[in-house]
């Protein structure tokens, strides 16, 4: 188990991107597949996503061609965990409005489909279509064991947030190989 632990911490960065990636892939796939489109709280979600993958891909991409014996920078997993630590606020918020804890703002209750093609949009002009679909961020399209989205989004962000903090402070005989 320590040597899993020293690795995980010693690459963090890597992970974290394969994992970020992973999150994201599975976002697009229920939209795509699963006909599930976005609101706008899940699209804050996926930029959380994203920022993580420009840093982890940075710090990865830093350590492999630098030859960083010492693996990942630290202050790149320490940014992560400010990343990921964002990711679930926001998730727990989006999670709270679906559970009807608080309410959500108005345009997030009203936020237009993203996805609009060329004759929606000219049927649109010439009065013959109807309206775009509005996705509501108080709808739970989808749950598993009593879990939205939104609230296995805040498990899993949470998660990557504590990893990336212990990657961050993670012990001497873990960031240098023994010589």
């Amino acid at each position: 188990m320590s040597a899993i632990y020293k690795l995980l911490t010693r690459w963090w960065t890597a992970f974290a991107l394969a994992a970020a990636l992973a999150m994201l892939g599975a976002a697009h796939a229920f939209e795509r597949f699963g006909g599930m489109p976005p609101c706008s709280l899940c699209l804050k979600q996926r930029e959380v996503y994203w920022a993580a993958v420009a840093i982890a891909g940075a710090a990865t991409f830093w350590a492999l061609f630098s030859r960083a014996s010492r693996g990942t920078p630290r202050i790149a997993s320490f940014l992560l965990a400010v990343v990921f630590l964002t990711g679930a606020v926001t998730a727990a918020y989006h999670a709270g409005g679906e559970l009807k804890w608080w309410s959500l703002p108005a345009t997030c209750m009203a936020a237009p489909s993203t996805s609009i093609d060329l004759s929606a949009l000219t049927a649109l002009l010439d009065g013959t279509g109807g309206g775009t679909a509005f996705v509501s961020c108080g709808d739970v399209p989808w749950s598993f064991a009593g879990l939205s989205m939104a609230g296995w989004n805040f498990v899993i962000s949470l998660a990557l947030a504590i990893i990336s903090l212990l990657a961050a402070k993670r012990p001497k005989d873990a960031r240098a190989p023994k010589s």
